[in-house]
């Protein structure tokens, strides 16, 4: 193959364009004053991931190069377990984590995945932007974890399986379902007569591949963009569960911080979380038509027998035992009588 001495020369200057470009990120990281990592276990291209890289550049932009936040997502750092632990021993500076795996470590923190407690999105900030998520967030501060005022949305949850959809909720007894790593998320299915297995989600996709398991549950977005819809066939519209991600930083190293610093990411961030609730919530109402093209069956099951089967089942009082009256109070203050 011959290259002609023109392709060559733009060939050579592309690449040292690129390197170029590379070399001066990697310097301007280096030259940072406070260099920190970001860690997610979503897709670069998730709406969470797209508004924290706009927010990560405005905050080096108004520190005026002093502070480079630099993004990991995918699980690059390792699973939810493994991230959380690192954040907690100061090797990762900020992660949102959802608050039923959290609750591993603030057993209050999964009050929010309470099955069919918020019927609606109003409900659901409501409750999370007011007293309920103070209380959870005071929770979260007592175990040594910085956390951000404003959860990000993560939607709401439906169940997908390669085998059949689930119509009633006799169609789970037996269900070798995935959940995250999280007691609520094993109990509810539990209650169900599901058979639950604890995953993170770095491994869900192979798990259902090679049927491990046979279903999971997870928002639209999160079956479109992490492609479950290529391991799964049927997906049923529960609306379960609402799942929220609160941003987590090592208390030490927050602290740390001069307090002008605090104050740029705090900004940028809390702007940023509330423009991407609103991009969730779009994406997740138009990615059923997407998911159908795929090759996905839907269905929308009636919940009140889930609700019925729950209450019977002594899932609503054994949660609310274990959060107790303060917690349960509140969350009802929001999702009506659930117990």
């Amino acid at each position: 193959m011959t290259i002609s001495r023109r392709k060559f020369v733009q060939g050579a200057a592309a690449a040292s364009g690129i390197a170029l470009t590379a070399n001066h990120h990697i310097a301007s990281a280096q030259t940072a004053e406070f260099q920190m990592k970001w860690a997610s276990n979503i897709p670069v291209t998730h709406p969470t991931n797209v508004r924290v890289k706009e927010a990560l550049e405005l905050i080096r932009k108004d520190t005026n190069g002093k502070v480079d936040i630099q993004l990991f997502p995918n699980n690059q750092l390792g699973g939810d377990t493994d991230m959380l632990s690192q954040v907690r021993s100061g090797a990762i500076d900020f992660f949102p984590l959802s608050g039923l795996i959290l609750q591993t470590l603030v057993p209050v923190a999964g009050i929010n995945g309470v099955a069919f407690a918020f019927k609606d999105y109003a409900t659901v900030w409501a409750a999370m932007d007011g007293d309920l998520g103070a209380h959870v967030r005071a929770a979260i501060t007592k175990a040594n974890l910085y956390v951000f005022d404003k959860p990000l949305d993560n939607g709401y949850r439906d169940i997908t399986s390669s085998t059949r959809p689930i119509v009633v909720p006799e169609d789970l007894k037996g269900f070798k379902i995935r959940v995250p790593v999280s007691p609520l998320w094993t109990s509810l299915f539990k209650a169900f007569g599901a058979s639950p297995t604890s995953i993170n989600f770095a491994e869900v996709y192979s798990a259902l591949q090679t049927k491990v398991v046979e279903g999971q549950e997870n928002p639209l977005a999160i079956i479109e963009i992490a492609k479950l819809y290529e391991v799964q066939k049927y997906c049923s519209m529960t609306n379960h569960m609402w799942d929220g991600q609160w941003i987590l930083s090592n208390t030490k190293k927050w602290a740390a911080l001069p307090a002008d610093i605090q104050a740029i990411i705090t900004k940028h961030i809390t702007e940023k979380v509330v423009a991407q609730r609103d991009d969730l919530r779009r994406l997740n109402n138009n990615v059923e038509v997407t998911l159908k093209a795929k090759g996905m069956t839907f269905n929308t099951p009636d919940v009140e027998p889930f609700r019925a089967t729950l209450s019977k089942a002594g899932f609503y009082k054994e949660w609310k035992g274990k959060f107790g009256d303060e917690a349960w109070g509140k969350l009802e203050k929001y999702a009506g009588k659930l117990a």
